[in-house]
């Protein structure tokens, strides 16, 4: 796997990979898996975000916090391992997550799609 992800990126022509995209790709998601994990966070303590197993279960405010990052990242990138499951309002906001993070790779790969194709640098 190294291997490839080095001939990737080091003998491709030209324009088809740009560092630039993929560190604004990286940006990006670390930016939105951070802001709704900030929400869950702040829902927890209403009580209406995170449900382990099948029972709400009290945290510490750390512990909330990593099982808010943790729940982020998993919903963002369409994992959804299933141990941690929203409820009340915390559904709709998983739901919009999951479905930006089905979105951006979509939209990034079309970019340097268009990128490669025109051969021309967008600001």
């Amino acid at each position: 796997m190294g291997i490839s992800l080095y001939t990737f990126l080091h003998f491709h022509p030209k324009g088809f990979f740009s560092l630039e995209i993929f560190y604004t790709l990286a940006v990006v998601y670390l930016t939105v898996l951070v802001s709704f994990a900030i929400m869950y966070f702040a829902l927890s303590f209403h009580g209406v975000i995170l449900l382990e197993g099948n029972s709400l279960k009290e945290v510490g405010v750390i512990e909330s916090m990593a099982h808010s990052l943790y729940f982020s990242g998993v919903t963002l990138l369409t994992v959804g391992y299933g141990d941690i499951t929203p409820v009340g309002f915390g559904r709709l906001l998983a739901l919009a997550e999951a479905l930006i993070g089905y979105i951006l790779p979509a939209a990034f790969f079309l970019k340097v799609y268009q990128h490669h194709s025109t051969g021309k640098k967008d600001g």
